[in-house]
C-alpha cells in the first residue's frame, strides 16, 4: 500500500495526464464512429431511389420527333414535325391556333401526340367523324374507320372531280361548280365558303361539313 502511495506521489501528474488523454481519445473516437453509422444506407432504398429517378427521366429522354397532320378549323392546316412527348396544344400552336369558328369543347388539348396522328379541329355545329374526334386518331385508325363505312374527309382545295362526286350530297354539277370556284377565287378558306356558290345553301353546307376540310 505504501508502494502505491509512493508511486502516486511521484507520478501523479503523469497519471492524470494519461487518464485525461485516454478519456479524450474515447470521446473523439465515439464522435468519429457515430456519423459513419448514420451514413450507412439501405442498399435496397438506394437502388429504388435511382430506379425511380430513371423512370421519371425515361419519358423525356430519347423520344423521337413525331409528324402529325392537323386539319379543320386551324389557321394553317398541314403536316407538322414536333418533339416527342408534345401534346395536341403544341400541334395547334404550330398550325397558328384555332380559327374563331372552332369548337374547342370537342378537342382534348392535353392528349399526347403519336407519329402519323391526324388531329381534326371541328367547327361549331360540326359533327366530327368518330375516328377523328378529339384529335386522338392515328392514320391507321382513320383508315380502318373509313373502311368500316365512315365517310372519308375530303379536302376542298385538293380534291378532284371524281373525289368530290363520291361525297353524299355533291353530284356531277356541284363538283364542277366547286372546281370552277377554285379556279376563279383560289383555295377555300373554310367549308362555309361553299355558301358563295349557287346551289349550296346553309342546310346543304351544314350536312357536308363533317365530310369536308380545307
Amino acid at each position: 500500500m505504501e508502494r502505491l502511495e509512493e508511486i502516486w506521489l511521484n507520478y501523479r501528474k503523469q497519471i492524470i495526464i494519461a487518464v485525461v488523454a485516454l478519456v479524450g481519445i474515447l470521446i473523439v473516437g465515439g464522435k468519429l464512429c457515430q456519423p459513419q453509422s448514420n451514413k450507412i444506407e439501405d442498399p435496397f432504398t438506394t437502388t429504388n431511389k435511382k430506379s425511380l429517378s430513371t423512370q421519371r427521366e425515361l419519358p423525356v429522354r430519347g423520344k423521337k420527333d413525331v409528324c402529325v397532320d392537323i386539319k379543320g378549323a386551324v389557321t394553317h392546316p398541314g403536316v407538322y414535325r414536333l418533339a416527342g412527348g408534345s401534346r395536341v396544344n403544341e400541334a395547334l400552336s404550330a398550325a397558328g391556333r384555332e380559327t374563331p369558328d372552332a369548337d374547342m369543347n370537342q378537342v382534348n388539348l392535353a392528349k399526347q401526340l403519336v407519329d402519323a396522328q391526324v388531329i381534326y379541329i371541328p367547327r361549331k355545329g360540326e359533327q366530327v367523324p368518330t375516328a377523328l374526334a378529339g384529335g386522338t386518331s392515328t392514320a391507321s385508325t382513320v383508315n380502318n374507320d373509313m373502311n368500316s363505312g365512315s365517310q372519308e374527309i375530303t379536302n376542298l382545295n385538293t380534291a378532284t372531280k371524281e373525289q368530290l362526286c363520291k361525297i353524299t350530297g355533291i353530284g356531277d354539277k356541284k363538283a364542277d361548280l366547286i372546281l370552277q370556284y377554285r379556279q376563279e377565287h383560289g383555295n377555300f378558306n373554310s367549308v362555309d365558303d361553299l355558301k358563295n356558290i349557287n346551289g349550296f345553301g346553309e342546310k346543304t353546307v351544314a350536312k357536308l361539313k363533317p365530310m369536308l376540310a380545307v
